[in-house]
């Protein structure tokens, strides 16, 4: 069923004062503006931030337009000899999949930057991204329009957090990018999983999450356990004596020195900043 039209919210009218768009962000569309476009006139906008359309959504909406037509415009601009698409490109595919020939449109003058911010910020307010797209949005927006990650939130109606978290998930390996993207794992594993430092153990724990079809929770607890290891591990080097034998060396040498022990013997790290400061020490330990 189509749904009622969502303006694109009061944030983004403060991110794009004074612009020929603002029946498109703040209210309801002037109908005198609306006028009907061929189909084959119309090309989608390559720089659109959602790639995947839902396929059983999107024949819903296809039976929608076939019995009540195309409700709430779509949003386009001129470019060249077409109209490109601002907003609205699954209504304009289900419309072609329905089989119209016209669909009715608003034609906004915006440029190649104004053109982008919308479409990324409508896609947004329609929670219709996956995650990975979701984020890839907020960083364009960000990085590649000079917005704050405030701005971002007031304006797609989130908080600031939930901007800079979804961010957060780009900075995971690429493999698990994909299994987010394509629905094998959540964001929320993903944020548990970016709390694992090391990329192979990461990547072991992902593989086990989709085996073993673990949810989030357990997870957690799987980064929290594994925590816990480490850093029993760790307080070896809080030993005082191995302590007092790292202060020893540190002061005999000049610089900083480690000690990791292990059952049987163990490794003393001892760091140089240059030629002359490893010459330094090799004389000290030669002589």
């Amino acid at each position: 069923m189509v749904t009622k039209k969502r303006g694109l919210g009061k944030g983004l009218a403060a991110l794009i004062p004074n612009d020929p768009i603002g029946d498109l962000v703040d209210g309801e569309l002037d109908s005198d503006n609306i006028q009907n476009i061929e189909l084959s006139s119309i090309i989608p906008n390559e720089e659109q931030p959602r790639k995947d359309f839902d396929l059983e959504l999107l024949a819903e909406l296809t039976d929608s337009i076939k019995q009540y037509g195309v409700i709430q415009p779509i949003v386009v601009r001129k470019k060249e000899n077409f109209y490109e698409i601002i907003a609205g490109e699954r209504r304009w595919r289900a419309a072609k999949a329905a089989k119209l020939k016209e669909i009715p449109c608003i034609v906004k003058e915006v440029d190649d930057k104004q053109a982008m911010k919308l479409a990324l910020i409508e896609n947004l307010q329609r929670d219709n991204l996956n995650p990975i797209e979701e984020a890839y949005a907020f960083k364009g927006l960000i990085e590649e329009h000079n917005l704050t990650q405030e701005e971002v939130a007031t304006a797609v109606g989130k908080s600031r957090s939930y901007i800079s978290n979804a961010i957060r998930l780009l900075n995971l390996d690429e493999e698990i990018i994909d299994y987010i993207a394509n629905g094998k794992i959540t964001r929320g594993h993903g944020r548990a999983l970016l709390a694992i430092k090391d990329k192979n153990e990461r990547l072991k724990t992902v593989q086990s999450i989709v085996d073993n079809k673990i949810n989030v929770r357990e997870t957690e607890k799987i980064v929290n356990k594994n925590k816990k290891r480490k850093t029993k591990k760790s307080t070896i080097k809080e030993d005082p004596f191995v302590k007092e034998i790292e202060e020893k060396l540190m002061r005999a040498l000049g610089t900083k020195v480690t000690l990791s022990p292990k059952k049987e013997g163990g490794i003393i790290q001892v760091e140089f900043y240059g030629d002359e400061d490893l010459e330094r020490i090799l004389d000290l330990l030669i002589r």
